[in-house]
Parts: structure tokens; sequence; C-alpha cells
């Protein structure tokens, strides 16, 4: 499905005329690429909290840090083009009378290394994070609310004009990414192209994990934690695996997700996006990878159809579904046809079990004889 994806949307965007009511537009191509890159999120999401019972409500950090990484390599690429003309400094920098480049700006001239940043620093957060809290044995919904206390203290820091991010405003205004014109239609689906790419190898990267050995303690984890450390297992070092291996995810979301929408600021690290995202997941299904995809393409699709005549309203439209989805569909919608599919077609042995045995032949016999007479 991804690779039709990446297939259609390109050929119907740069090949067919506009004026064809089946061509999809330059702007749809960049909503649709936002959509995936919800859609990372929410895998990576999934990962450690349908498969590890890890629920977090600070996700929205991770995004954000990779796309700040991701948004720093390009507004250095603005060069002498900026407002003020200044070939070194941003033009924050220089309405906020810099003088010189800060040392974590350094290196974000390459693409290598901003691509690095987008990585390690996520995932050097979640592992610093994650070692304190898994090895204090902060569970349940305690670790929920210090991951929300995360992320917004990110919040009120990046907000401050003096960390060197922009402050309120972020950071905008974004001319090209490798060369190559940031607004051109052509850049639009090479974008959208890699973040399907991301999104495909995400999957794999958690398909790989939760069907494989560690999977299975994983999912021990999450049913018994104490039983799975009774037993031996140091439940610290596989929740910390997968929650920075998650982190690293969001952080790569967050990098493709910027260049799309051209813009990053704190709003990014609100907590209330981490918790949407929680809803996406919860809505798709928890603990099946695809239906966290799925949530995060229908919610998102449904959010940008509904906030076009009632945007105000949203939130309430929002809670709507997560209520509906708790009553409804505990297991969310992929759950729910799962478990459709399964009880249209009892087991094997629940079918022997209900079909009547065959009579002796001694039993037949005798049957046939009364029958006679």
């Amino acid at each position: 499905m991804l690779l039709a994806a990446a297939i259609i949307v390109p050929f119907f965007n740069l090949v067919v005329p506009a004026s064809w009511p089946i061509h999809i537009s330059t702007f749809m191509v960049g909503l649709l690429g936002k959509y995936i890159c919800y859609a990372l999120l929410a895998l990576a999401l999934d990962l450690v909290w349908g498969y590890c019972g890890i629920l977090s409500l600070g996700h929205g950090a991770f995004f954000a840090l990779g796309g700040y990484a991701m948004g720093m390599y390009l507004m250095r690429m603005i060069g002498p083009r900026g407002v003020y003309g200044d070939p070194i400094l941003p033009d924050f920098m220089v309405f906020l009378n810099w003088r010189e480049l800060p040392w974590y700006w350094h290196g974000f001239d390459h693409f290598g290394f901003a691509m690095l940043m987008v990585v390690l620093v996520p995932g050097l957060l979640a592992f610093v994070f994650g070692s304190l809290a898994f090895r204090s044995r902060v569970t349940g919904v305690y670790f929920s609310i210090i991951t929300q206390a995360m992320t917004f203290a990110f919040l009120l820091a990046f907000f401050r004009n003096d960390m060197g991010f922009g402050g309120n405003n972020g950071l905008t205004d974004f001319k090209e990414i490798l060369g190559l014109d940031i607004q051109k239609e052509t850049t639009r689906n090479i974008l959208f192209v890699a973040s399907l790419a991301a999104l495909a190898g995400g999957y794999a990267i958690c398909r790989a994990i939760v069907t494989s050995k560690l999977g299975k303690v994983l999912i021990a984890v999450r049913d018994a934690e104490n039983r799975t450390r009774f037993l031996g297992y140091r439940v610290e070092r596989y929740k910390l695996f997968v929650w920075v291996v998650s982190a690293c995810l969001a952080g790569i979301a967050g990098a493709l997700y910027v260049p799309q929408v051209g813009i990053i600021n704190p709003s990014e690290f609100a907590p209330a996006s981490s918790i949407e995202a929680v809803i996406w997941v919860a809505i798709g299904g928890r603990g099946t990878l695809v239906g966290a995809i799925l949530g995060a393409l229908l919610v998102n699709g449904f959010k940008s159809w509904f906030t076009g005549f009632l945007p105000e309203l949203w939130l309430f439209a929002l809670g709507g579904l997560f209520i509906f989805s708790t009553l409804f569909l505990p297991q969310g919608i992929l759950g729910a046809l799962r478990y459709r599919r399964a009880k249209g077609a009892p087991p094997p042995d629940e079918a022997d079990a209900i079909a009547p045995e065959p009579p002796a032949e001694d039993e037949q016999q005798a049957q046939l004889e009364r029958a006679g007479a």
C-alpha cells in the first residue's frame, strides 16, 4: 500500500494536468506527507505503549526535538538570502542583536550532521530520562505525569528568546533542502516519498522487535512486570531499549514534518500534542502497529475536514471520538475488526466439539433395524 501511494500521489500531482478532476494539488501532497509523519509518531508510541505498557504523554518532545534539528539545518541553508542578509546568523538572531552563532548551532550547515542530531538528541534524552525513571521503578500514571511534565518544561524553555531557537516564533522561512527549492512540486513529492520510506522502515523495525523473543519479553513486562522481574529478566534494560528506539523514530518523524509544513515552534512541545497522539493509537488499535498508523491517518483526515467549518469545536470532537472508542471500541478499530473475524470462524477444536460424534457401528446397525421395524 505504501509503495502504491509513493507511485500514485506523485503521478497524479506531476503528470496529471491541474484541470483534471483527479489531479492532486501540491498542497494536498504536503498535507498527506504531514499525515505520514504523524503516522510514524503514532507507530513509535504504539511500540512502547501497546507492547510494553509504557504510556507516554511526552512523545511530542522527541518529535519536536527532531523537528528543531532539521529546522536548524534549514535555517543555516538560508545564508545571505534572509531579510537581514547575514551569511551566518539567522534573521531572528540578527534582530535580537546576537554577535555570533551559538556553539550548539555549529555543524548544522552539514546535512549529515543534522541527520545525526535528529536521531541522537531525542535518543540521548530518552536514554537519560528512561535510565532514571526505570531504575527508580516509576510506572503507571506516575510515569505518564512525569513525561507530560518533561515536555511542558521544554515548551517553557523554547519559548525563551535567549535559548537561541527563535523563541515564540520558532524557525521558519526555509529556502532549500539539499540544494532543492523547498517550495517546488518536485521537492514536495520527494519529501512525501521520503516520509513513506521512513514509515515503512519504522514499521519494519517495530515489527522485527515485537515478533522476536525480545517482543515476547516486552509483552510479559506489559502484562505482568513483577512476575517477569521475578523470573530473572532485567526489566529496566528491556524498557529502556524500546523507549530509546521509540524516541528515535519520533525524532525522525519530526525531522520529516518540518520541511513539509515550513515551520517549527514551541507549540509542538505542548502536552496536548502528545495526548492527541495517544488518542490516535487508542482509536486505531493499541498493540497492533498497523492500527496506530490507521488511527493517525483517519483522525488527522477527519480533523482537516472538521476544522474546515467548525475549528473552535475540534477539541470537543476529539474528546468525543476518544470516549466513543473507549466505550464501543476498547481495542480500537483494527482490534474490533480482528475480533469480528475471529468470532465469525470458530477454531477447529471448538468446531469439533460442537459437531456430534459419529455413532459406533453396533449402534448404527441397531438404528437401521429399528427403522426397518
